[in-house]
């Protein structure tokens, strides 16, 4: 147990500090920090944060309009909805009034309406007046609100309370229910929220990169010392077996934490100021947010990598050059695309027959059984048996990898064909 923990210790702080992984996952945590802040990228770069009045007053427009009217009052008392950006009405008397063009001159307001014509018809007609012909996505957003809910008060007049109003604006939500073809009758099950397939796309991308990338590590650490002869000399102060599981087990490891560390710096994104707000944009709510996914998520991804990294220190314990290395790994990489882009395309519709077959078996089911779980219609029986069916297997991998990296390790050579590596297994009993 000692060797295994040094071994384990030694592998988790070598590979973690190689520059391959550093860079790796520093261009990862660049990559999702960019991503995420495109929008307030795009914003700063087009000067769109420039606006006038003090830090935090959001975005401000004008307003033509008489002192008192009924529309600018019913305008400046509008509600902002949750998820619109904050917009400031400041009032003018005409088109012609300096203090109008002076807050236009100085960029103190990106543009003004005009609210003269109205009448208890309602509004006759709005045009938004900008500098460059433009109207933002935000103020256009508001006003299109705004100005809804202020016709529907004019045409109204003293008939409805503003609560009737409010309501009689507010958008119907639309759910959606699977309907069975054979009866006609709705299904109980309601389709899960978007949360849940943003959730379920980040998390196949993230464990497949991670899967991959480990078990390339795996081979790749054990094909070098084994092509450097260093192998020969670690033999004689621990066994094959403490090696290979040693191995494996510290670079999993390292893929936690590579894990770890992307997490943290999407949350870290999501914390800034300009972030706060982007949940809401996308209509994403992590109250709605299938806890079990993650759980199941993280038990899935740690069943998958184990039965991959297997397979990868076996194939790379049979290649005595790091040349050949991909040439060996090659069928390995197949099933991992397979197990990848198989949940990837099915993403919307998670209940296919294939989508079903592909999650009982092992090479696929730790990324296939994720996307029932999140998106799709599974029982929990059928995610016991593809649990099950995957501990026999990895159980099952672990045993063939044993054998097949303790005869292989000091094979040196061509790679040996299948019969002869048969024939050297022969000789070891596990």
């Amino acid at each position: 147990m000692n060797k295994m923990g040094t071994i384990i210790g030694f592998t988790f702080k070598n590979k973690a500090k190689t520059k391959s992984f550093m860079i790796t996952t520093l261009i990862l945590v660049l990559l999702l920090s960019i991503g995420m802040n495109i929008p307030y990228l795009i914003k700063v770069f087009q000067g769109e944060d420039k606006t006038g009045g003090t830090a935090g007053s959001g975005t401000q427009i004008g307003v033509i309009a008489e002192e008192g009217s009924t529309a600018l009052e019913l305008l400046k008392a509008y509600q902002l909805p949750e998820g619109l950006a904050q917009v400031t009405v400041n009032p003018y008397a005409s088109a012609d009034d300096p203090e109008l063009k002076k807050a236009l001159d100085e960029e103190q307001i990106e543009g003004y309406i005009s609210l003269a014509d109205t009448s208890a018809a309602g509004l006759s007609g709005v045009t938004y007046y900008s500098p460059d012909g433009d109207i933002d996505n935000d103020v256009k957003a508001y006003l299109q609100n705004a100005l809804q809910q202020v016709n529907a008060a004019l045409i109204a007049g003293d008939k409805l309370t503003p609560e009737q109003i409010a309501a009689m604006n507010s958008p119907v939500e639309i759910g959606t229910q699977e309907v069975s073809p054979a009866s006609g009758e709705a299904a109980q099950e309601e389709a899960p929220p978007i949360i849940n397939y943003v959730i379920v796309y980040v998390l196949l991308i993230l464990f497949f990169m991670s899967i991959m990338m480990t078990g390339n590590m795996i081979s790749a650490e054990v094909t070098s010392e084994k092509s450097s002869r260093i192998m020969e000399i670690l033999i004689t102060s621990a066994s094959p077996l403490v090696q290979m599981f040693g191995k494996v087990i510290g670079i999993f490891l390292v893929g936690l934490l590579q894990i770890v560390i992307i997490a943290a710096a999407v949350a870290a994104n999501l914390a800034l100021p300009h972030n706060a707000t982007i949940m809401t944009d996308f209509n994403l709510d992590l109250g709605q947010l299938n806890v079990s996914l993650l759980a199941y998520g993280l038990v899935l991804y740690v069943l998958g990598y184990f039965l991959f990294a297997l397979m990868y220190a076996a194939v790379g314990s049979i290649v005595s050059r790091t040349e050949d290395l991909g040439q060996a790994v090659m069928p390995i990489m197949m099933l991992g695309f397979a197990a990848f882009y198989i949940p990837l395309f099915s993403i919307s519709n998670a209940d296919t027959l294939l989508v079903k077959i592909a999650s009982y078996v092992p090479f696929t089911s730790p990324l296939t059984m994720l996307l029932r779980i999140g998106v799709g219609q599974v029982e929990l029986w059928e995610i016991l048996v593809s649990l099950a069916i995957l501990l026999v297997s990895i159980v099952f991998f672990g045993w063939l990898a044993a054998k097949i990296y303790r005869t292989g390790v000091l094979m040196y050579g061509k790679r040996p064909t299948i019969k002869e590596l048969r024939k050297a297994m022969k000789a070891y009993k596990i």
